[in-house]
């Protein structure tokens, strides 16, 4: 059974919070109660109502938006919301009948070169997944339905899934001119149709939920942990944007050498090693005086 997570997240509207979830609640879609009775199909929008400052509703993927009017400050009350939401999922509470109309919003995918060569980025312009997953093969990707499909291309080589795109690692025996438009396309309509990404339960089999990561993290000696938000802050934005991830997998204290990961695009690129050695090194050793020399580097 899967655990439901809530974390509390501003908006840039003051009277707006989003209730984020670790998992997805609906199918890709979106649906907006403005009271009580347009919310019938939404069990969990009306208790949400029953809260005398609950203005709206918005609940679309793995979170859930709330508008209060101004008879209260979120700050007094956002924790005990949030705790009365996890507490409604975690008891099976649902969500959304099956008979709900959902808010028509299109499903748009773009393609976005990387610096491999290797490897296109299939941008959608909402989240479709909770965390980050690599598949090297279709044997691997069985917690992955899209995955499982993307491989039934002869060309595709692996995929990688994060927040909103997905990027895929093609074979030499084709060209991006000739199979980019299908692939996005079929990426566009698959999410389009509501289907599973991956499987509710994969990130925890994989151990990669939040809880996960952060009983993980905790377990780190101080200089890991550094390494870490330093990866977190300056680097993975910037791989992310390529289509790619880098991992923290070891620090050796005594010959000062940190492992890492590269996935995605990031994997076999031809610029790799240069950003790895000209980039990432230089800064932990800048960063990290006298407790970082090298850092080495894994395809994943």
């Amino acid at each position: 059974m899967n655990t439901f997570k809530v974390s509390v997240r501003e908006t840039s509207n003051n009277a707006i919070i989003k209730f984020e979830l670790n998992a997805f609640i609906t199918k890709h879609q979106s649906f907006e109660f403005d009271n009580i009775d347009e919310a019938k199909a939404s069990p969990l929008a009306q208790q949400l109502f029953y809260l005398p400052f609950v203005k709206k509703v918005y609940i679309s993927g793995n979170f859930i938006a709330v508008e209060r009017y101004g008879i209260v400050e979120w700050s007094d009350v956002q924790d005990e919301v949030a705790e009365q939401i996890e507490a409604y999922l975690n008891d099976g509470g649902i969500v959304i009948e099956e008979t709900a109309q959902a808010k028509k919003v299109p499903v748009t995918v773009y393609a976005e070169s990387t610096p491999n060569p290797s490897v296109m980025k299939f941008v959608a312009n909402k989240k479709i997944v909770t965390a980050l997953f690599e598949f090297t093969s279709i044997d691997e990707a069985k917690l992955s339905p899209l995955a499982t499909e993307l491989f039934h291309f002869p060309f595709v080589k692996s995929v990688f899934i994060d927040e909103n795109y997905v990027s895929i690692t093609k074979y030499d025996m084709a060209e991006w001119q000739d199979i980019t438009i299908e692939l996005r396309e079929f990426i566009r309509s698959y999410i389009e149709n509501g289907k599973d990404v991956v499987l509710p339960n994969a990130a925890e089999t994989l151990k990669k939920s939040t809880t996960q990561l952060d009983t993980q993290y905790e377990s780190l000696d101080d200089t890991s942990k550094e390494i870490i938000n330093i990866l977190e802050e300056y680097v993975k934005p910037a791989v992310a944007s390529d289509g790619g991830n880098i991992q923290f997998i070891s620090y050796d204290s005594e010959s000062k050498n940190v492992s890492v990961m590269l996935q995605g695009a990031c994997s076999g690129c031809p610029s790799s090693t240069y950003t790895l050695k000209s980039g990432i090194e230089n800064m932990l050793k800048e960063m990290l005086k006298g407790k970082v020399e090298t850092v080495e580097a894994i395809n994943g």
